[in-house]
Order: C-alpha cells, then structure tokens, then sequence
C-alpha cells in the first residue's frame, strides 16, 4: 500500500499538469451535467414494511384518486377580540381564501369550515384543510407559496392568520451564515496549523473541488436516482470536512518530510505513502459507515448514505493526487515544519551572540541550533503515561456521568410544536390546540380492509365502538366506504399532542384492539396518519440500530485489525467510539429533550430527540471518529515498528499527530457547529450533536483514554496472535517497504538512525 502510493504521489507530483487538468475536467464534467440535467422531480419517501405505509399503499388502491399519503395544509384563522369567525364580515374572509386555494395546482381538495364543522365552540377560531396529491416533501414551491399567498392576504383583511400542516414541509437546508463562518474558523486554523497562507489553502481548495463534483454529481443524477436535497445536504457537509481533514494530514506530512532534509519530490511520496495510507483506511471505514445506512431499510437514508459515501470517496482521491500536485505547484511556498522566517533567525542569533553563546550550547538543540521546546501535544502525553490509570478514570467517569441522560432518551420525528414560537407553524399549531384541542394537530387514519370479511358495515361498526372505549380519545368519526364496499376510513382525535408518549400508547392501543377485531371479522384494521408514521418510523430505526452497529463497528474492527496488526487496539478503539457517542447523546437528551442550557443555542421548545439521530450519529461519528484513530495511532505504531519502547512511541505520536489531530477536530466542530444556528430544530440538532461528538472523541477519548490504555497495556497492545499475522495482508501502513532516498542515506541502516534520532 505505502509503495503503490509513494509512487502514485511522485507522479502526480512530476506530472501535476496532467493530474490538475484530469480533475478540473472532471469538475467542469459534473458541472455541465448539473447544470443541464432536468429538475429534479417529486422525491418519494416510503418506509417499506411498516403499517402506516401499508395503509397508505392500501388506501391507494382501494380509494383511487385521494392521494391517501398526500400533504395536508391548514389556515387557521382567529376572530378579532369580541368578534366571532361565523359573522358576516369574517366569514366573507374565508370564503374568499377558500375559493383562491381551490385554484392552485396540485390541490385535491379544500373543506369549507363552515360546512364540515371546523370552527371552535366558542366560535373564535376556524380552520380549513387543503388536500394535496403529493406528500409535503414533494411539493412544488409553487404550491407552497399560494398556500402563503392565500393566508396573507386573508390576514390583509384583518384576522389572524397562520399557516400549519406538512404542507409546509421541506427540506430543511442550513444558513448559509453558518457555513460561512464554519469556512473560516476552518482557514484560520490551517492557517495556524500549516503556517502559511498557501499551505492553508490548498486543503481548502481540494475540498471545495471535491464536494463539487460530489454535489454536482448528485445534482445530475437527481432526477433520475430520485435523490432529494437532504441527499446533497449530507453529502456536502461530510465531504467538506473529511475533505478538508485528509488534505490537511497529507500536506502538515509532507513539511515534516521537508523538515527532515527531504527534496520536493521525495517528501511528497513518503508523505502519500504514509499519511496517505492512514487517509486511504480511514475514509473507509467512513465509507462503511455511510454505506452501511442501507441495512435500515429506507430509501431515503439508503440514499444519503450512499451518496455522502461517494462523495468520501472522491475526498480521498483528490487527495492523494491532487494534493502531491498542488504541493509541487506551490514549491517553496510550501515550508518545512518548525521553520522560521530568515529575520527571526537572525534576531535568535544576534541575541545568542550578544548575551551568551555558552548557555545556547548547554541547551538541547535541533539540526539548526536552536534550542528545542517540547510542545503542548509532547508534555500531555509525557504527563498522560506518567499516570495513565487516573487519566483514564477520569475520562471514563466524566463521560460515563454526561452520557447518563440517554438512559432517558426518546425518541420521536419533530412536528409544528417544537417549531420556534416565530414561525407561522407554531402559531397554527398552538391556535388548534387552543380552539379544539392538542390532538386536533395529529389525528389518525384507522383503514379497515374488510374484504375478507362477511359483514364490513358490522365489521368497521366494531372498530369504531371499541376505539371510542379507549382511553385519550376525544372524537372517532363514522367509517368513510369506498365505492367497493370493502374498505372503511375513520379518523380518531386523540387528547394528546402528536408527539406525547400518550399519543403512541394510544396507537398501539388501537392496534391491539384492531387484532381482536381481526379475530373475531377476518378484516384488517391498519392505523396510518402522518403521526403514525412517525411512530412506525421512529421505531423501525430503533429495530435497526444495534444490527447496524454491529455491521458498522464489526466491519471496521476487522479492517483496523489489518491495519494495526493488533486485536487490543482496535477493540479499544471501538469501545471508545461507543462512549463518546453514548456521551454525546447524552449531552443531546440534556440540551433538547430536558431543555438544559437550551437557550444558548436558541431551543426554544424541547420534546422528544429525531428518531433518525442516534443512528445518524453512529454512522457519521464512527467514520471520523476512527479517521483519529487511524492518524494518531498509526504514527504511534510507526514509531514502535522502528523500534522505541511502547510508552516512548506514545509520545512521538503525539509529537507528530496530536496538533493535526486537534486541528482536524476543530475544523469538523467549526463546520458541524455551523449548523446549529439553523432556526430549522431538527439542523439545529444534528449540528449540535455532531459537534459535540466529534469535541468529545477527539479531545477525551483519543487525546486522552487512547494514551493512558496503550500506556497500561505496553507490549500488549500489539500483540497479535502469530497465525493471524501469517493470514492477514500486510499492509504496510507504517512505510516500512519505502526505500530510503540516495540523496539523504548511504544505506537503509543509516536512514532509520535518522528515523530513531528524529522521533
């Protein structure tokens, strides 16, 4: 691997021409397609298998033409104090906002408040509900926007107006004011790190291309795939960041290279063929994990994965050509590591010359003669395997106690409710709540498939009796039959709002009741809605996360056991995988679901945590989380492979990969952290959870609990079982086939004194 890639990157070096125009080719290819590929249509969202979507396939069919899954939209309307909606003026007002909706494009229906008995008793507030072909995702923005149009002009005209519903609904897209300053936090820390301008921009630059061609890519394929813009949003945020953080340890490799007395061309392909091959496995286990969505079995996030999956794919391509390409661009641009300007120089040494040149000589010195300070990454890690077990008790305890609060997480999808107090949704949702009840925002669709059944009247006539004998049901209308005969839908009002535990106990209830109903008729009884499936959603993910986990974590244990060449080390990284992510849902249920310190970062209304967030975190937090591993443990085992002593490897490891490590860190926070000044609650979350994740796998597990283990283990923790090590490939990750440079060594024997006198 190491030489395949040594190799690959002197070529892109020598012929940067060629590799430059290759992938600004490709990017102006992905460009044009995006740019020239139809619009992209209405994307579908099912959940294959669950019972909300099997009454909704249902309905489909048994009820042709009324769009069972299709968005609803809701105008609520409020009289003016001491008015009521039924008097004349008012109820001119609805009626002209009534006639404009049943105009608009994609509309099936518009119900009539005062027709169908939608105003409050008190007769203060009124609704109508607009019936759509296509679920809230796929409408045009068109659509939505008469929907607006329509309640602001009855606005206009004095009442008080709101919009609810998932007509609404789209997908949410983060601010571009937070990508921006996550964009710079990011050039001020290579900046920082690299130490030039130059250096500091090319990571910058090979992300941006890309997350281009990945972007552009998923653009043109849109229409055809069925992609939606949640697809291109994962896909961006993860390609910026693993895009910026694979170029960022290539080119912070290569001026180490520098720094050793290297040529250009020789630094680049040690560089490639060992920070590079650290790239190489760690954007696969990204890959595994992005990919790995699939086992969930929805579309939608099948098709996030695979995509953002591609998209890492094209990040670790650009840099291991594109990079060795921009570096011999750049020349001498590009410094060596820890190399001083010529004017600093020189005031070091008109200093040392003016007030004592006998103490400079007494001082430990580098290749230039000045003196060496161990940095901040050297002296923690000197400290950490001074005491290693109290480090990694600390460490264990205080992220243990923050990842408490998962114990009571629940979960659920966000709706009107958790939306700020801001928005128009929130208004309408809370002006239901106060004419006609909480559960008025989330009424379930009970479909009763009476085909089977001898008597269907009787049949839906005993489901409607025993539902309204449940507890938390406020109103069951009487069975709707299609044309057929065979198929009834009642709608039940539950008290409670959509997203309390109440309501799903109340589903689960109905359920139960439908099977004795089953029993007794031989007719199926389905209970569908948007909150059923919801619920059907949210549980299908819970099902699915340990089997996922176990693919996820199972499959990059194996490829970090090649890696390695140790079964400790990577059971150790898994495990600390899985505490930070436990503390980072930890820190999740705290911030949204109970509301702690929530009004830092503006969380106006906790409820229950995204059904899709800890399998979302799981996914994307193991991918970065073992990019860590794999950049700061490889170099540790560099320096074991050539030699030094367990704990002494430690600290060359950090010596040379806890200050990139860091960076890389706060550059994923500064991107994920972005996100969280979405007004959208669901960014907001998974901004906050990513970012957190990433703080606490990067600064407490592998700065911290990762040292102290390997300090306690010693040897151990590269022992490897003698038969594996003749089974498993050799990878060669550490560089050790790599030929030393004539021009630097007379001999291999003198090369690795180097390697030993420099670590």
């Amino acid at each position: 691997m190491a030489t395949f890639l040594y190799n690959l990157g002197r070529f892109a070096f020598r012929r940067r021409h060629f590799v430059a125009l290759i992938w600004v080719a490709l990017l102006t290819l992905a460009g044009v397609g995006a740019a020239s590929a139809p619009a992209a249509g209405s994307t579908s969202f099912s959940i294959p298998g669950v019972e909300a979507q099997k009454a909704f396939d249902l309905l489909e069919q048994r009820f042709p033409g009324s769009s069972a899954d299709g968005a609803t939209g809701r105008i609520v309307f409020k009289a003016p104090e001491g008015e009521k909606m039924t008097d004349a003026d008012n109820k001119a007002i609805v009626d002209k906002t009534v006639k404009a909706l049943s105009d608009g494009s994609e509309v099936v229906s518009v119900a009539d408040p005062f027709t169908t008995n939608a105003v409050s008793k008190d007769g203060t507030v009124a609704y109508t509900s607009v019936k759509y072909e296509l679920p809230g995702m796929e409408l045009k923005d068109a659509t939505r926007d008469a929907l607006e149009t329509a309640a602001d002009d009855a606005r206009a005209d004095g009442l008080t107006v709101d919009v609810g519903g998932d007509a609404l609904q789209a997908a949410a897209e983060p601010g571009a004011v937070g990508e921006a300053v996550g964009l710079a936090i990011a050039a001020v820390v290579l900046v920082i790190t690299l130490g030039s301008l130059v250096a500091a921009g090319l990571p910058l630059l090979t992300a941006i291309i890309g997350v281009g061609i990945g972007v552009s890519t998923i653009t043109a394929l849109a229409s055809a795939l069925d992609l939606g813009d949640t697809t291109s949003t994962l896909a961006l945020m993860i390609g910026l960041a693993v895009g910026i953080d694979y170029a960022l340890f290539i080119v912070s490799r290569y001026r180490g290279e520098l720094a050793e007395g290297r040529d250009r061309e020789e630094a680049v392909g040690r560089a490639t063929g060992t920070a590079g091959s650290a790239v190489v496995f760690a954007g696969l286990t990204v890959v595994i994990a992005l990919a790995g969505l699939a086992v969930v079995n929805v579309p939608m996030l099948t098709k996030m994965g695979l995509a953002a999956a591609g998209t890492v794919v094209v990040a670790v391509l650009i840099a291991l050509t594109m990079i060795p390409a921009l570096l011999g661009y750049a020349g001498k641009k590009v410094k060596p590591a820890g190399e001083k300007s010529t004017k600093a120089k020189a005031r070091a040494e008109n200093k040392a010359d003016g007030k004592g040149k006998g103490k400079a000589k007494d001082k430990a010195t580098d290749g230039t003669g000045e003196p060496v300070k161990p940095g901040l990454g050297v002296r923690w890690a000197s400290f950490v395997i001074r005491r290693p077990a109290a480090v990694l008790l600390l460490g264990v305890i205080g992220l243990g106690t923050i990842a408490l609060p998962a114990s009571q997480l629940e979960l659920g999808l966000p709706d009107d409710g958790s939306q700020p107090t801001s928005t128009t949704q929130r208004r309408a949702y809370d002006l239901l709540s106060e004419g006609f009840g909480p559960g008025f925002n989330g009424p379930l669709m009970i479909v009763v498939d009476a085909k089977n059944s001898d008597d269907p009247q009787a049949a839906a006539t005993a489901v409607t009796d025993d539902v309204k004998g449940l507890e938390d049901v406020v109103t069951v209308t009487p069975p709707t039959f299609n044309k057929a005969g065979d198929t009834a839908m009642i709608t039940v009002i539950p008290n409670s709002k959509p997203s309390s535990t109440q309501t799903e106990d109340l589903v689960h209830s109905i359920r139960g009741a439908g099977a004795d109903v089953t029993a007794d008729t031989d007719a199926k009884v389905l209970v569908t809605g948007t909150t059923a499936m919801n619920i059907d959603f949210s549980q299908k993910l819970n099902d699915a996360l340990i089997p996922y986990l176990g693919l996820v974590v199972g499959l990059a244990f194996l490829l970090l056991i090649v890696v390695f060449r140790s079964i400790l080390v990577p059971l150790k990284a898994a495990l600390g995988f899985l505490l930070s992510v436990l503390a980072a849902l930890g820190a999740v249920v705290a911030v949204f679901q109970w509301g702690w310190l929530g009004g830092l970062i503006g969380v106006e209304e906790t409820g229950p945590i995204m059904s899709m967030m800890p399998i979302f975190m799981v996914g994307v937090v193991f991918g970065l989380a073992m990019d860590y591993e794999v950049f700061l443990v490889t170099r540790m085992r560099e320096a074991y492979v050539h030699g030094e002593s367990p704990s002494q490897a430690v600290v060359t490891g950090f010596r040379h990969s806890a200050r990139v490590v860091a960076a890389a860190a706060i550059i994923m926070m500064a991107v994920f952290g972005g996100f969280i000044s979405s007004s959208e609650s669901m960014i907001k979350m998974i901004g906050f959870g990513l970012a957190i994740a990433v703080f606490f796998d990067a600064f407490i597990v592998r700065m911290a609990i990762v040292p102290a283990v390997l300090a306690l283990l010693g040897k151990r923790a590269w022992w490897l079982p003698k038969w594996l090590d003749r089974v498993l490939p050799n990878v060669d990750v550490e560089g050790e086939g790599l030929k030393p440079p004539a021009d630097t060594a007379s001999s291999r024997d003198g090369d690795e004194d180097r390697e030993l006198a420099r670590v």
